[in-house]
């Protein structure tokens, strides 16, 4: 599969911004990959788009002329100066808020190819500095498997179809119109349109099964407006806590749960017992059977028979 689209710009921002001189446009169709493909003409309307694209985002591309073995040709760079932002004081809540946005552009994929970028840009006797590359960190840091299948149909709005487990363990697969990636304590969710069921879904990305496939093509769809899938979302997401629930946790485990506790005591040797609220029995004792043996629901008693019938519908499953 080609490079997705933010890949792409992101390695042409790279590249722009390591040369301390303008970068011919023979040398840019050289270094990045998905340009080394492309006709003369497609490689042109590609490259002219995701100029575009940087300039939209208040990223100043210089223009000017320089020399190369195709001859005097244009040139193209970034100046750091003009790509870094001045001091900004944050405060505590938009501190966060970056914060988790730096977490979530961490991305071996989109590592790897910026380091081949680099690689080629001084194998062709381009000189880089590297430095520059201290306001470019990117990340993709997600634990669920679909996140990035998920994100790049998001990003390209191509419905999406995939194997999907619900809280009380059915399976079914589903054909979804992907609107949004979003978190919730520590969770990432997509919110969407579900063909078959017609109506807007939330899925929990880490209950996904399997590969997430495309369903259709790019741009097929529309997507409401931010504040739309916002509304969705919040009306979607599991209801407000009303009850408490009392759990033993290994010790160095259950994180998420931990995050979630009002009150964390120390238990039996290498355990804790900690109090959790909830408002779904059905999603907390799914939380609590991901974590397998390091997390046991004590109270009430039907939540420890939703964490049974859990485990042992798994137990079913893996013994076949």
């Amino acid at each position: 599969m080609a490079p997705r689209t933010t890949e792409r710009l992101m390695n042409l921002l790279i590249a722009l911004l390591v040369t301390p001189t303008s970068l011919p446009k023979s040398r840019i169709r050289e270094v990045i990959e998905p340009y080394r493909g492309q006709s003369d003409a497609a490689f042109d309307r590609m490259f002219e788009r995701d100029k575009d694209a940087l300039r939209t985002i208040g990223i100043r591309i210089e223009v000017g002329e320089t020399e190369s073995y195709h001859g005097v040709e244009p040139g193209y760079r970034i100046r750091r100066e003009d790509f870094e932002l001045p001091p900004i004081d944050l405060e505590p809540a938009e501190a966060a808020v970056i914060g988790v946005a730096a977490r979530v552009w961490q991305s071996a994929r989109l590592g790897d190819a910026t380091a081949v970028a680099l690689r080629k840009l001084v194998a062709a006797g381009v000189p880089v500095d590297p430095d520059a590359l201290s306001g470019v960190e990117p990340r993709l840091a997600a634990s669920e498997p679909a996140f990035e299948a998920v994100w790049d149909a998001v990003v390209t709005r191509t419905p999406v179809t995939f194997l999907y487990e619900r809280a009380d363990g059915a399976r079914a697969q589903r054909v979804v119109e992907p609107w949004r990636v979003v978190s919730w304590h520590g969770r990432w969710y997509l919110v969407g349109y579900d063909r078959d069921r017609a109506d807007q879904r939330l899925f929990r990305l880490s209950r996904v099964v399997g590969d997430v496939e495309a369903a259709g093509a790019s741009m097929e769809f529309d997507v409401p407006d931010d504040a739309d899938v916002r509304e969705i979302a919040a009306s979607l997401f599991p209801a407000p806590p009303t009850s408490d629930a009392v759990v033993r946790v290994r010790k160095g485990r259950g994180l998420g749960l931990r995050r979630r506790a009002t009150t964390q005591e120390p238990g039996d040797e290498g355990w804790d017992v900690i109090e959790v609220p909830y408002g779904s029995a059905g999603e907390l004792a799914s939380d609590i059977a991901s974590y397998g043996p390091d997390a046991v629901a004590v109270s009430p008693p039907e939540l420890r028979t939703e964490v049974r019938d859990r485990l042992a519908r798994v137990l079913e499953v893996s013994s076949r």
